[in-house]
């Protein structure tokens, strides 16, 4: 076993026996995310570097600690990248973080979210067994995917060591379309672009503009803009780039709640700054009673969660007991003394 898998094992082992909390970090850039922190710090990033890397094969392996801005620069050499684009949050997260926490960018609605590009996983649980999960191939083991399940569990049931990611080729053409118009017109018009054959990697609209990605043949981007007019964004990167990392004025609000909605939903209260994801993913300013707003993303089948503002509630929207149940099982099974990350995705938890 490595020296430094090693110590983080014996770290979690020494922690379970005193049933003490334990809290895994790496860069840090998440530590905004959750109900709580609680527990002694364990830094991942002594467990890092890139494992394996086959281009041909699209697959990418790398440990907990290794820099996301590593592997992103090894995959740039091949004109391959990682097509969630995780938030950065103007930091360099490590890539056990990413899959951690599971938060993906502006192109999650037309290539996925994190968990859909993870092949395989390896954690250690509370008990300090080093347990594998997946492989590094495609089509990996039948049955139920754990290495998946990690993805967005925020450490609460292991500690994610080394991760197998799938990875694709970089577009040949990218290019970014604007257009005036409201809020409501831009979600009719998100949804019936979604529904025709366009290279439509990403969408959005913020203060009556809406934002249309195109990648892909260059023939196919260009065949569309033609299609749809618009004017042409230069720079456009940049502009992508701050939605991703969350550095755009539309992230400014002092509180600032993320609403996972059905994309055609009609969202009552006041105060939409930001929609991405075709209206699958809005963000709202507003300092309404936290059950208000809960409610009001029930009535029409979503979510809120408390991205930023002063914590008068729980950051995620509640569970239903049903799914409380499975959390506790699946928590009880890797973690039964609760030390790891006590507390982060689930108050009490």
């Amino acid at each position: 076993m490595d020296v430094a898998l090693a110590q983080l094992r014996d770290c979690i082992v020494a922690a379970n026996a005193s049933k003490s909390p334990l809290r895994f970090r790496g860069a840090g850039t998440k530590d905004f995310y959750g109900e709580e922190l609680r527990g002694e710090i364990i830094d991942t990033r002594i467990y890092h570097g890139i494992v394996s890397y086959e281009p041909t094969e699209l697959v990418i392996t790398a440990r907990c600690g290794t820099p996301l801005s590593d592997i992103e620069s090894v995959l740039e050499q091949h004109d391959q990248f990682l097509p969630f684009e995780g938030p950065r949050f103007g930091g360099d997260p490590t890539i056990g973080g990413v899959v951690a926490a599971g938060l993906s960018g502006p192109r999650r609605a037309s290539a996925g979210a994190v968990r859909d590009f993870v092949l395989g996983a390896n954690m250690v649980d509370a008990n300090g067994n080093v347990l594998r999960f997946g492989g590094q191939v495609m089509k990996n083991v039948a049955g139920f995917d754990v290495s998946r399940l990690l993805a967005g569990s925020l450490g609460i049931l292991g500690l994610i060591t080394q991760v197998s990611l799938k990875v694709i080729p970089m577009p040949r053409a990218t290019a970014t379309l604007r257009f005036d118009m409201n809020a409501a017109i831009a979600l009719d018009r998100f949804n019936r672009w979604s529904a025709q054959p366009l290279p439509i990697s990403a969408s959005a609209w913020h203060d009556g503009v809406a934002y249309l990605r195109l990648s892909g043949a260059a023939s196919a981007v260009h065949a569309a803009q033609n299609s749809l007019g618009g004017e042409p964004v230069n720079d456009d990167a940049a502009f992508w780039n701050s939605l991703r990392d969350q550095n755009h004025d539309a992230f400014s609000a002092a509180r600032l709640w993320r609403l996972s909605l059905p994309s055609t939903a009609t969202f009552l209260l006041p105060g939409i700054s930001l929609i991405e994801w075709a209206g699958a993913q809005r963000w709202l300013a507003s300092d309404a009673a936290p059950d208000d707003i809960r409610r009001a993303a029930t009535d029409i089948g979503g979510t809120a969660a408390l991205w930023r503002g002063e914590r008068n509630t729980l950051m995620f929207h509640p569970l239903s007991e049903g799914v409380m149940s499975l959390h506790r099982n699946l928590k009880h099974q890797f973690d039964p003394n609760g030390i790891l990350n006590r507390g982060r995705l689930i108050a009490g938890m």
